[in-house]
């Protein structure tokens, strides 16, 4: 028999818009929702049906991380992929239950080393392993002289059209969902710095065309106006970072929806915060200009949000100043560095985040029809977007099954 769970005496953010119902109510039968909406036109509880109080807390549908690296173990941003396969799979695995258990019930990956995204999803779709619903990535494919080209799992390095096809074949044969190029780099490389394109526009075009042909969709690192520029001039369906950008870029992007935008500045924030910890003095980082992409960033956004592009959360977490299980501080940035209402950075998280992982709408909205994936926090994020960081506030359901924390 299929069960069947009404969950009253909540507040319900159904995440199709900004509006909020004082008194709502959801039914799930199985892993799916049959009802959302006002107590007062809920149909009669069927036989059988699991009544649960919700106490009066804020209900909203769980969150989508497009930007995660599942297989980082939170070393320093200057040791990415140096970690040993086998122990890269052990601290996936680890991430995985860490980002449910965040509420982050879906996620899109922008790179794994080796092939352990690809593992852990299908241990994750078996029941194997607890962890959100995964469009799981390859490694990083870069240009000789990218941002990637270096040792380790990371990356895989190709050159030309062709070649850069045959890598996307491979990728294809690994069973990826997401391959993810680096169209620029960052300010701490000297040989691939933001705005310099590792790749000429035949290159990017041959990864995304053999891509889509392959039913893959591509992610990419793009921190200029010309690198995201070339991206979506290629088709590329995610965009991380997009820093700065000039009007042309935006106006771009605007008439190119499916198109999502994380600007991912957790990175940024936490090393201009940290960069000690990580011995690099406050005038080394704000020489290498990390300071004014902030700055830059949050011109950057305020302009998108007027041109309604969609934008993601997703930060680029996995590394020792922005770890795994503090992906819900993207919010906190969106509110306020970018000034965003409450509402507004939860429609980022929930429904354009899970419209981006599945376009068929069945991510992102409490709405019938819709996976059962849910979030009941003990407290209120409209009015203290934080709240959402407190894990031992939140009661986390996917496909109608409660995360049962250990």
């Amino acid at each position: 028999m299929t069960k069947i769970q009404r969950y009253h005496n909540a507040r319900v953010f159904t995440a199709q818009n900004e509006a909020v119902l004082e008194d709502g109510i959801v039914t799930i039968e199985g892993d799916r929702i049959t009802y959302v909406g006002p107590a007062s036109e809920a149909p009669p509880i069927a036989p059988d049906t699991s009544v649960i109080d919700a106490a009066g807390g804020f209900i909203m549908p769980g969150m989508t991380e497009t930007h995660a690296h599942l297989s980082f173990a939170d070393a320093s941003p200057f040791a990415i992929g140096a970690t040993a396969v086998e122990d890269a799979t052990i601290t996936a695995v680890r991430n995985a239950r860490l980002m449910l258990d965040a509420g982050f019930t879906s996620a899109i990956s922008f790179g794994s080393t080796y092939k352990i995204d690809v593992a852990l999803r299908n241990a994750i779709n078996t029941g194997q392993v607890p962890g959100p619903r995964l469009l799981a990535a390859g490694r990083d494919l870069g240009a000789t002289a990218s941002n990637v080209d270096s040792p380790g799992g990371l990356s895989q390095i190709a050159d030309g059209p062709w070649a850069l096809r045959q890598a996307v074949r491979e990728q294809r044969r690994n069973h990826v969902d997401v391959v993810k190029i680096f169209i620029d780099g960052e300010a701490i490389n000297p040989t691939n710095p933001p705005g310099e394109l590792s790749f000429t526009d035949e290159e990017v075009t041959a990864v995304v065309d053999e891509a889509h042909r392959r039913k893959m969709r591509v992610a990419c690192h793009a921190r200029s106006a010309a690198a995201v520029k070339q991206a979506v001039h290629a088709g590329v369906d995610f965009i991380g970072h997009a820093n700065y950008l000039d009007d042309a870029a935006v106006e771009l992007l605007a008439a190119n929806r499916h198109v999502v935008v994380g600007p991912a500045i957790a990175w940024e924030v936490q090393y201009v915060a940290q960069c000690t910890s990580l011995g690099v003095s406050p005038e080394t980082v704000r020489a290498q200009g990390y300071e004014a992409e902030i700055e830059a960033t949050v011109v950057t956004v305020e302009k998108l949000r007027k041109a309604g592009v969609r934008m993601v959360v997703g930060g680029d977490y996995g590394i020792s100043i922005a770890p795994h299980g503090t992906y819900a501080k993207d919010l906190e940035y969106f509110v306020d560095l970018f000034s965003m209402r409450p509402a507004e950075a939860l429609l980022c998280a929930t429904r354009n985040g899970g419209e981006a992982h599945d376009p068929t709408g069945n991510l992102g909205t409490l709405k019938p029809g819709a996976w059962a994936d849910m979030i009941i926090v003990d407290g209120d994020p409209l009015t203290d977007i934080k709240v959402l960081q407190d894990l031992s506030k939140l009661t986390v359901l996917k496909g109608g099954q409660q995360r049962e924390r250990v």
